[in-house]
């Protein structure tokens, strides 16, 4: 079977850190991604499960904000400016 190049970009410490555990159990890269591509098309689906999780909407966030809002609007609490942070 011919064999053909895959190319991705991925964050220079990250793709040491994949090749350094590759290493520890015995696989090149390549052959870590040829696995997930394998699996991939085997089972028809990703692997693993994808999701988003944005702690903002978690419901006991969400009780935090609409208790804090609802003191606001009862002249409870203080209201301060926002402070941006430079460091990003």
């Amino acid at each position: 079977m011919a064999l053909s190049t895959l190319t991705a970009r991925v964050d220079e410490r990250d793709k040491a850190d994949f090749d350094k555990f590759c290493s520890s159990v015995g696989l090149t890269s390549s052959a870590a991604i040829n696995i997930y591509v394998k699996t991939v098309l085997r089972e028809r689906r990703i692997p693993f499960e994808i999701k988003q999780e944005d702690p903002f909407f978690d419901p006991a966030n969400q009780a935090y904000v609409l208790k804090s809002v609802k003191e606001l609007r009862e002249g409870k609490g203080t209201v301060h400016d926002l402070i941006e942070d430079d460091d990003e």
